[in-house]
Protein backbone atom coordinates (compact mmCIF):
# COMPACT_ATOMS: atom_id res chain seq x y z
CA UNK A 1 0.00 0.00 0.00
CA UNK A 2 1.42 3.45 -0.92
CA UNK A 3 2.56 5.54 2.06
CA UNK A 4 0.18 8.41 1.10
CA UNK A 5 -2.86 6.08 1.16
CA UNK A 6 -1.80 4.60 4.50
CA UNK A 7 -1.37 8.08 6.00
CA UNK A 8 -4.79 9.15 4.70
CA UNK A 9 -6.37 6.04 6.28
CA UNK A 10 -4.59 6.72 9.61
CA UNK A 11 -5.66 10.39 9.74
CA UNK A 12 -9.29 9.63 8.77
CA UNK A 13 -9.52 6.70 11.22
CA UNK A 14 -7.96 8.76 14.04
CA UNK A 15 -10.36 11.64 13.43
CA UNK A 16 -13.47 9.40 13.29
CA UNK A 17 -12.21 7.43 16.33
CA UNK A 18 -11.79 10.66 18.32
CA UNK A 19 -15.36 11.78 17.51
CA UNK A 20 -16.77 8.35 18.46
CA UNK A 21 -14.86 8.34 21.78
CA UNK A 22 -16.14 11.84 22.56
CA UNK A 23 -19.69 10.58 21.90
CA UNK A 24 -19.19 7.57 24.20
CA UNK A 25 -18.08 9.89 27.05
CA UNK A 26 -15.74 7.37 28.65
CA UNK A 27 -12.73 9.73 28.56
CA UNK A 28 -12.32 13.49 28.95
CA UNK A 29 -12.59 15.23 25.56
CA UNK A 30 -9.20 16.94 25.97
CA UNK A 31 -7.44 13.60 26.60
CA UNK A 32 -9.12 12.10 23.50
CA UNK A 33 -8.09 15.01 21.25
CA UNK A 34 -4.53 14.97 22.65
CA UNK A 35 -4.21 11.21 22.06
CA UNK A 36 -5.49 11.68 18.48
CA UNK A 37 -2.97 14.43 17.74
CA UNK A 38 -0.11 12.36 19.21
CA UNK A 39 -1.09 9.30 17.12
CA UNK A 40 -0.62 11.42 13.97
CA UNK A 41 2.85 12.50 15.16
CA UNK A 42 3.99 9.03 16.28
CA UNK A 43 2.78 7.35 13.05
CA UNK A 44 4.68 9.99 11.00
CA UNK A 45 1.55 11.38 9.35
CA UNK A 46 3.09 14.71 10.33
CA UNK A 47 6.14 15.92 12.26
CA UNK A 48 5.82 17.75 15.57
CA UNK A 49 6.88 20.94 13.74
CA UNK A 50 4.03 20.51 11.25
CA UNK A 51 1.57 19.86 14.10
CA UNK A 52 2.66 23.10 15.78
CA UNK A 53 2.31 24.78 12.36
CA UNK A 54 -1.36 23.73 12.13
CA UNK A 55 -1.94 25.07 15.66
CA UNK A 56 -0.24 28.36 14.80
CA UNK A 57 -2.52 28.81 11.76
CA UNK A 58 -5.34 29.23 14.26
CA UNK A 59 -3.32 31.35 16.70
CA UNK A 60 -5.89 34.19 16.46
CA UNK A 61 -8.73 31.97 17.76
CA UNK A 62 -6.60 30.63 20.64
CA UNK A 63 -5.28 34.09 21.59
CA UNK A 64 -8.82 35.53 21.56
CA UNK A 65 -10.11 32.76 23.85
CA UNK A 66 -7.16 33.02 26.25
CA UNK A 67 -7.44 36.83 26.47
CA UNK A 68 -11.17 36.82 27.23
CA UNK A 69 -10.79 33.98 29.78
CA UNK A 70 -8.19 36.01 31.70
CA UNK A 71 -10.26 39.21 31.42
CA UNK A 72 -13.41 37.57 32.84
CA UNK A 73 -11.53 35.71 35.62
CA UNK A 74 -9.64 38.84 36.73
CA UNK A 75 -12.84 40.54 37.92
CA UNK A 76 -14.37 37.52 39.67
CA UNK A 77 -13.32 38.71 43.19
CA UNK A 78 -15.56 41.81 42.74
CA UNK A 79 -18.63 39.47 42.85
CA UNK A 80 -20.07 41.30 39.82
CA UNK A 81 -21.38 38.06 38.25
CA UNK A 82 -23.28 37.03 41.41
CA UNK A 83 -24.72 40.55 41.72
CA UNK A 84 -25.91 40.67 38.08
CA UNK A 85 -27.37 37.15 38.36
CA UNK A 86 -29.58 38.21 41.28
CA UNK A 87 -30.67 41.34 39.39
CA UNK A 88 -31.65 39.27 36.32
CA UNK A 89 -33.76 36.89 38.45
CA UNK A 90 -35.45 39.88 40.12
CA UNK A 91 -36.21 41.53 36.74
CA UNK A 92 -37.61 38.21 35.45
CA UNK A 93 -39.84 38.18 38.60
CA UNK A 94 -38.68 34.61 39.25
CA UNK A 95 -40.58 33.32 36.20
CA UNK A 96 -38.80 30.62 34.17
CA UNK A 97 -40.29 31.78 30.86
CA UNK A 98 -39.07 35.38 31.37
CA UNK A 99 -35.65 34.06 32.36
CA UNK A 100 -35.38 31.99 29.14
CA UNK A 101 -36.56 34.94 27.01
CA UNK A 102 -34.13 37.19 28.92
CA UNK A 103 -31.18 34.95 28.01
CA UNK A 104 -32.23 35.24 24.33
CA UNK A 105 -32.62 39.04 24.63
CA UNK A 106 -29.24 39.59 26.34
CA UNK A 107 -27.19 37.20 24.19
CA UNK A 108 -28.54 38.20 20.74
CA UNK A 109 -27.39 41.86 20.49
CA UNK A 110 -23.97 41.14 22.04
CA UNK A 111 -23.37 38.31 19.56
CA UNK A 112 -24.11 40.66 16.69
CA UNK A 113 -20.89 42.57 17.46
CA UNK A 114 -18.72 40.00 19.26
CA UNK A 115 -17.67 36.48 18.18
CA UNK A 116 -20.13 33.98 19.70
CA UNK A 117 -17.57 32.05 21.80
CA UNK A 118 -16.36 35.37 23.26
CA UNK A 119 -19.95 36.27 24.19
CA UNK A 120 -20.43 32.89 25.90
CA UNK A 121 -17.22 33.47 27.90
CA UNK A 122 -18.46 36.89 29.02
CA UNK A 123 -22.06 35.91 29.87
CA UNK A 124 -21.91 32.22 30.89
CA UNK A 125 -20.48 32.94 34.40
CA UNK A 126 -23.86 34.60 35.17
CA UNK A 127 -25.83 31.41 34.55
CA UNK A 128 -24.83 29.06 37.44
CA UNK A 129 -25.65 31.63 40.19
CA UNK A 130 -29.00 32.47 38.49
CA UNK A 131 -29.95 28.79 38.37
CA UNK A 132 -28.87 28.31 41.98
CA UNK A 133 -31.02 31.27 43.07
CA UNK A 134 -34.23 29.75 41.67
CA UNK A 135 -33.30 26.12 42.31
CA UNK A 136 -32.95 24.72 38.76
CA UNK A 137 -30.18 22.92 36.85
CA UNK A 138 -27.92 25.44 35.07
CA UNK A 139 -26.86 23.11 32.21
CA UNK A 140 -30.04 23.65 30.07
CA UNK A 141 -29.69 27.43 30.52
CA UNK A 142 -26.06 27.27 29.32
CA UNK A 143 -27.11 25.15 26.34
CA UNK A 144 -29.78 27.74 25.44
CA UNK A 145 -27.18 30.52 25.60
CA UNK A 146 -24.98 28.52 23.21
CA UNK A 147 -27.87 28.00 20.73
CA UNK A 148 -28.67 31.72 20.75
CA UNK A 149 -24.99 32.72 20.51
CA UNK A 150 -24.39 30.43 17.50
CA UNK A 151 -27.61 31.57 15.77
CA UNK A 152 -27.10 35.29 16.47
CA UNK A 153 -23.57 34.94 15.11
CA UNK A 154 -25.22 35.08 11.67
CA UNK A 155 -26.62 38.59 12.29
CA UNK A 156 -23.39 40.31 11.22
CA UNK A 157 -20.16 39.46 9.43
CA UNK A 158 -18.15 39.46 12.69
CA UNK A 159 -20.60 37.50 14.88
CA UNK A 160 -19.17 34.06 14.13
CA UNK A 161 -15.61 33.16 13.06
CA UNK A 162 -17.02 30.72 10.46
CA UNK A 163 -19.19 33.48 8.95
CA UNK A 164 -16.20 35.83 8.83
CA UNK A 165 -13.97 33.22 7.12
CA UNK A 166 -16.55 32.58 4.36
CA UNK A 167 -17.37 36.30 4.00
CA UNK A 168 -13.68 37.13 3.71
CA UNK A 169 -13.25 34.45 1.01
CA UNK A 170 -15.93 36.04 -1.21
CA UNK A 171 -14.89 39.63 -0.33
CA UNK A 172 -18.28 40.66 1.07
CA UNK A 173 -18.37 43.94 3.06
CA UNK A 174 -19.96 44.44 6.50
CA UNK A 175 -22.82 46.50 4.98
CA UNK A 176 -23.44 44.06 2.09
CA UNK A 177 -23.71 41.29 4.65
CA UNK A 178 -26.32 43.24 6.64
CA UNK A 179 -28.38 43.85 3.48
CA UNK A 180 -28.24 40.30 2.09
CA UNK A 181 -27.73 37.81 4.92
CA UNK A 182 -28.64 39.23 8.34
CA UNK A 183 -32.31 38.29 7.97
CA UNK A 184 -31.29 34.62 7.93
CA UNK A 185 -29.62 35.10 11.34
CA UNK A 186 -32.74 36.79 12.72
CA UNK A 187 -34.88 33.84 11.52
CA UNK A 188 -32.46 31.39 13.20
CA UNK A 189 -32.84 33.21 16.55
CA UNK A 190 -36.62 33.35 16.09
CA UNK A 191 -36.68 29.57 15.47
CA UNK A 192 -34.95 28.88 18.83
CA UNK A 193 -37.24 31.37 20.62
CA UNK A 194 -40.40 29.72 19.29
CA UNK A 195 -39.10 26.29 20.39
CA UNK A 196 -38.44 27.34 24.04
CA UNK A 197 -41.70 25.96 25.58
CA UNK A 198 -41.03 22.54 23.96
CA UNK A 199 -37.28 22.44 24.58
CA UNK A 200 -37.36 23.50 28.24
CA UNK A 201 -40.94 22.81 29.46
CA UNK A 202 -39.95 22.41 33.13
CA UNK A 203 -38.01 25.70 33.28
CA UNK A 204 -40.68 27.49 31.17
CA UNK A 205 -43.29 26.64 33.85
CA UNK A 206 -41.02 27.32 36.88
CA UNK A 207 -42.03 30.18 39.14
CA UNK A 208 -39.86 31.16 42.08
CA UNK A 209 -42.26 32.59 44.65
CA UNK A 210 -40.00 33.89 47.41
CA UNK A 211 -37.97 36.61 45.70
CA UNK A 212 -37.32 38.19 49.11
CA UNK A 213 -35.37 35.03 50.08
CA UNK A 214 -32.84 35.51 47.28
CA UNK A 215 -29.26 36.13 48.42
CA UNK A 216 -28.23 39.77 47.94
CA UNK A 217 -24.53 39.67 47.08
CA UNK A 218 -22.68 42.94 47.55
CA UNK A 219 -20.13 44.19 45.03
CA UNK A 220 -16.56 44.10 46.37
CA UNK A 221 -13.81 46.53 45.30
CA UNK A 222 -16.14 49.00 43.47
CA UNK A 223 -13.26 51.25 42.36
CA UNK A 224 -11.41 48.34 40.72
CA UNK A 225 -14.69 47.26 39.08
CA UNK A 226 -15.25 50.76 37.69
CA UNK A 227 -11.76 50.75 36.11
CA UNK A 228 -12.43 47.19 34.89
CA UNK A 229 -15.70 48.35 33.30
CA UNK A 230 -13.86 51.07 31.37
CA UNK A 231 -11.26 48.49 30.26
CA UNK A 232 -13.96 46.04 29.06
CA UNK A 233 -15.74 48.88 27.21
CA UNK A 234 -12.51 49.77 25.37
CA UNK A 235 -11.96 46.10 24.50
CA UNK A 236 -15.51 45.78 23.10
CA UNK A 237 -15.15 48.98 21.04
CA UNK A 238 -11.79 47.88 19.62
CA UNK A 239 -13.21 44.42 18.79
CA UNK A 240 -15.64 46.20 16.46
CA UNK A 241 -13.47 49.00 15.01
CA UNK A 242 -9.89 47.73 15.51
CA UNK A 243 -9.54 46.09 12.10
CA UNK A 244 -10.64 49.23 10.24
CA UNK A 245 -7.59 51.25 11.41
CA UNK A 246 -4.80 52.09 8.90
CA UNK A 247 -2.70 49.60 10.88
CA UNK A 248 -5.37 46.98 11.75
CA UNK A 249 -5.59 45.62 15.31
CA UNK A 250 -7.04 42.10 15.31
CA UNK A 251 -9.61 41.01 17.94
CA UNK A 252 -7.01 38.54 19.25
CA UNK A 253 -4.49 41.34 19.90
CA UNK A 254 -7.22 43.43 21.57
CA UNK A 255 -8.17 40.49 23.84
CA UNK A 256 -4.52 39.97 24.88
CA UNK A 257 -4.15 43.71 25.54
CA UNK A 258 -7.30 43.64 27.73
CA UNK A 259 -6.08 40.53 29.57
CA UNK A 260 -2.68 42.10 30.31
CA UNK A 261 -4.24 45.26 31.75
CA UNK A 262 -6.76 43.21 33.75
CA UNK A 263 -3.86 41.23 35.29
CA UNK A 264 -2.03 44.49 36.03
CA UNK A 265 -5.15 45.96 37.68
CA UNK A 266 -5.81 42.82 39.78
CA UNK A 267 -2.16 42.64 40.88
CA UNK A 268 -1.76 46.34 41.73
CA UNK A 269 -5.09 46.53 43.60
CA UNK A 270 -4.28 43.22 45.37
CA UNK A 271 -7.79 41.80 44.74
CA UNK A 272 -6.13 38.62 43.46
CA UNK A 273 -2.73 37.23 42.45
CA UNK A 274 -1.59 36.71 38.87
CA UNK A 275 -0.83 33.04 39.72
CA UNK A 276 -4.40 32.45 40.93
CA UNK A 277 -5.95 34.04 37.84
CA UNK A 278 -3.76 32.11 35.38
CA UNK A 279 -4.30 28.87 37.33
CA UNK A 280 -8.07 29.23 36.79
CA UNK A 281 -7.84 29.74 33.00
CA UNK A 282 -9.68 26.92 31.23
CA UNK A 283 -6.52 25.28 29.86
CA UNK A 284 -8.30 22.02 28.97
CA UNK A 285 -10.56 23.84 26.45
CA UNK A 286 -7.56 25.62 24.87
CA UNK A 287 -5.61 22.34 24.56
CA UNK A 288 -8.69 20.62 23.09
CA UNK A 289 -8.85 23.26 20.33
CA UNK A 290 -5.13 22.96 19.59
CA UNK A 291 -5.45 19.18 19.16
CA UNK A 292 -8.58 19.45 16.98
CA UNK A 293 -6.67 21.84 14.66
CA UNK A 294 -3.93 19.18 14.40
CA UNK A 295 -6.49 16.42 13.59
CA UNK A 296 -8.07 18.59 10.85
CA UNK A 297 -4.54 19.40 9.61
CA UNK A 298 -3.94 15.64 9.25
CA UNK A 299 -7.04 15.31 7.03
CA UNK A 300 -5.85 18.27 4.95
CA UNK A 301 -2.22 17.13 4.62
CA UNK A 302 -3.07 13.57 3.56
CA UNK A 303 -5.54 14.72 0.87
CA UNK A 304 -8.72 13.41 2.56
CA UNK A 305 -10.33 16.87 2.23
CA UNK A 306 -9.21 17.18 -1.40
CA UNK A 307 -10.76 13.81 -2.25
CA UNK A 308 -14.04 15.04 -0.79
CA UNK A 309 -13.96 18.01 -3.21
CA UNK A 310 -13.81 15.57 -6.15
CA UNK A 311 -16.85 13.73 -4.75
CA UNK A 312 -18.60 17.10 -4.38
CA UNK A 313 -18.03 17.96 -8.06
CA UNK A 314 -19.36 14.55 -9.13
CA UNK A 315 -22.54 14.85 -7.04
CA UNK A 316 -23.35 18.50 -7.74
CA UNK A 317 -22.36 18.85 -11.40
CA UNK A 318 -23.30 22.39 -12.53
CA UNK A 319 -26.64 22.70 -10.74
CA UNK A 320 -26.14 25.67 -8.36
CA UNK A 321 -29.66 25.50 -6.83
CA UNK A 322 -29.38 21.79 -5.99
CA UNK A 323 -25.74 22.30 -4.99
CA UNK A 324 -26.62 25.08 -2.54
CA UNK A 325 -29.28 23.02 -0.75
CA UNK A 326 -27.14 19.85 -0.71
CA UNK A 327 -24.21 21.89 0.63
CA UNK A 328 -26.37 23.49 3.35
CA UNK A 329 -27.52 20.07 4.61
CA UNK A 330 -24.16 18.25 4.20
CA UNK A 331 -22.10 21.06 5.79
CA UNK A 332 -24.77 21.38 8.51
CA UNK A 333 -24.53 17.68 9.38
CA UNK A 334 -20.71 17.69 9.14
CA UNK A 335 -20.53 20.80 11.32
CA UNK A 336 -22.39 18.98 14.06
CA UNK A 337 -19.45 16.59 14.50
CA UNK A 338 -16.53 18.72 13.27
CA UNK A 339 -15.95 22.11 14.98
CA UNK A 340 -17.16 24.68 12.47
CA UNK A 341 -14.06 26.91 12.36
CA UNK A 342 -11.65 24.22 11.06
CA UNK A 343 -14.45 22.78 8.88
CA UNK A 344 -14.98 26.11 7.10
CA UNK A 345 -11.22 26.69 6.79
CA UNK A 346 -11.06 23.33 4.97
CA UNK A 347 -14.29 23.79 2.94
CA UNK A 348 -13.57 27.25 1.44
CA UNK A 349 -10.64 26.11 -0.77
CA UNK A 350 -12.57 22.90 -1.54
CA UNK A 351 -15.57 24.90 -2.82
CA UNK A 352 -13.38 27.30 -4.82
CA UNK A 353 -11.61 24.32 -6.43
CA UNK A 354 -15.01 22.81 -7.32
CA UNK A 355 -16.07 26.09 -9.03
CA UNK A 356 -12.82 26.12 -11.03
CA UNK A 357 -13.21 22.40 -11.95
CA UNK A 358 -16.72 22.89 -13.38
CA UNK A 359 -15.75 26.11 -15.17
CA UNK A 360 -17.76 28.76 -13.26
CA UNK A 361 -14.69 30.82 -12.31
CA UNK A 362 -11.05 31.16 -13.38
CA UNK A 363 -7.95 29.80 -11.62
CA UNK A 364 -7.19 33.27 -10.18
CA UNK A 365 -9.83 32.84 -7.41
CA UNK A 366 -7.66 30.12 -5.83
CA UNK A 367 -5.07 32.76 -4.87
CA UNK A 368 -5.69 33.64 -1.17
CA UNK A 369 -5.02 37.32 -1.99
CA UNK A 370 -7.76 37.41 -4.70
CA UNK A 371 -9.79 40.59 -4.05
CA UNK A 372 -12.26 40.49 -6.97
CA UNK A 373 -15.96 39.67 -7.01
CA UNK A 374 -17.42 36.21 -7.63
CA UNK A 375 -20.18 35.81 -10.24
CA UNK A 376 -23.52 36.40 -8.46
CA UNK A 377 -24.92 33.02 -9.61
CA UNK A 378 -22.31 31.07 -7.54
CA UNK A 379 -22.69 33.12 -4.33
CA UNK A 380 -25.65 31.03 -2.99
CA UNK A 381 -23.19 28.12 -2.59
CA UNK A 382 -21.10 30.21 -0.17
CA UNK A 383 -24.18 31.56 1.62
CA UNK A 384 -25.49 28.01 2.08
CA UNK A 385 -22.13 26.88 3.46
CA UNK A 386 -22.15 29.83 5.89
CA UNK A 387 -25.60 28.95 7.25
CA UNK A 388 -24.92 25.21 7.30
CA UNK A 389 -21.61 25.54 9.19
CA UNK A 390 -22.97 27.94 11.81
CA UNK A 391 -26.37 26.33 12.46
CA UNK A 392 -25.02 22.77 12.23
CA UNK A 393 -22.78 23.72 15.18
CA UNK A 394 -25.91 23.60 17.37
CA UNK A 395 -26.28 19.84 16.77
CA UNK A 396 -23.72 18.34 19.13
CA UNK A 397 -21.31 19.30 21.90
CA UNK A 398 -18.29 19.38 19.54
CA UNK A 399 -20.03 21.31 16.73
CA UNK A 400 -18.91 24.84 17.62
CA UNK A 401 -16.25 26.56 19.69
CA UNK A 402 -18.87 28.20 21.93
CA UNK A 403 -20.27 24.74 22.83
CA UNK A 404 -16.85 23.57 24.05
CA UNK A 405 -16.30 26.85 25.93
CA UNK A 406 -19.69 26.44 27.68
CA UNK A 407 -18.82 22.84 28.63
CA UNK A 408 -15.55 24.09 30.14
CA UNK A 409 -17.39 26.78 32.15
CA UNK A 410 -19.95 24.19 33.35
CA UNK A 411 -17.08 22.02 34.61
CA UNK A 412 -15.51 24.95 36.46
CA UNK A 413 -18.85 25.47 38.26
CA UNK A 414 -19.17 21.82 39.27
CA UNK A 415 -21.57 20.73 36.50
CA UNK A 416 -21.13 18.39 33.54
CA UNK A 417 -22.43 19.15 30.06
CA UNK A 418 -22.46 15.67 28.55
CA UNK A 419 -22.54 14.83 24.84
CA UNK A 420 -25.89 13.05 25.34
CA UNK A 421 -27.55 15.93 27.21
CA UNK A 422 -26.48 18.41 24.53
CA UNK A 423 -27.65 16.05 21.78
CA UNK A 424 -31.15 15.84 23.29
CA UNK A 425 -31.63 19.59 22.83
CA UNK A 426 -29.26 20.11 19.89
CA UNK A 427 -30.67 17.77 17.24
CA UNK A 428 -34.24 19.22 17.14
CA UNK A 429 -32.87 22.80 17.14
CA UNK A 430 -30.35 22.06 14.38
CA UNK A 431 -32.91 20.29 12.15
CA UNK A 432 -35.50 23.08 12.51
CA UNK A 433 -32.88 25.78 11.88
CA UNK A 434 -31.45 24.01 8.81
CA UNK A 435 -35.00 23.69 7.42
CA UNK A 436 -35.63 27.41 8.04
CA UNK A 437 -32.28 28.30 6.43
CA UNK A 438 -33.02 26.09 3.40
CA UNK A 439 -36.38 27.87 2.87
CA UNK A 440 -34.69 31.28 3.32
CA UNK A 441 -31.85 30.53 0.85
CA UNK A 442 -34.33 29.12 -1.70
CA UNK A 443 -36.74 32.08 -1.51
CA UNK A 444 -34.14 34.88 -1.46
CA UNK A 445 -31.30 33.54 -3.60
CA UNK A 446 -32.44 30.64 -5.77
CA UNK A 447 -35.94 31.53 -7.08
Amino acid sequence: MPTETLQAIISATTFIGAIVLIMLEQLHITVIALLGALILVFTHVMTLNEAVGYISRSHATLALFFGVMVLVRSFEPTKIFDYLATQIVTIAKGQGKLLLLGIVAITTPICAVLPNATTVMLLAPLIPPIAQDIGIDFIPLLILMVFVANSAGLLTLVGDPATFIVGDAINITFVEYLQKLSLGGALAVLTVTLMLPWLFPKIWRTKFEHLEDLPHPKINHPRVLALGGILVLFVLIFFVIGESFPIPISPAAVALFGATFALLLAHQSKIDTVQNILKDVDWSTLIFFMCIFVLIGGLEKTGVINSLSGILATILGKNIALGSLVLLVVVGLLSSVVPNIPLVVAMVPLLKQYLVNVGFVGQNVLDPSYAGQFPSEVLPLFYAMMYGATLGGNGTLVGASSNIVAAGIAEQHGGKMTFRTFLKYGIPVMLMQLLTAAIYVTVFFLL
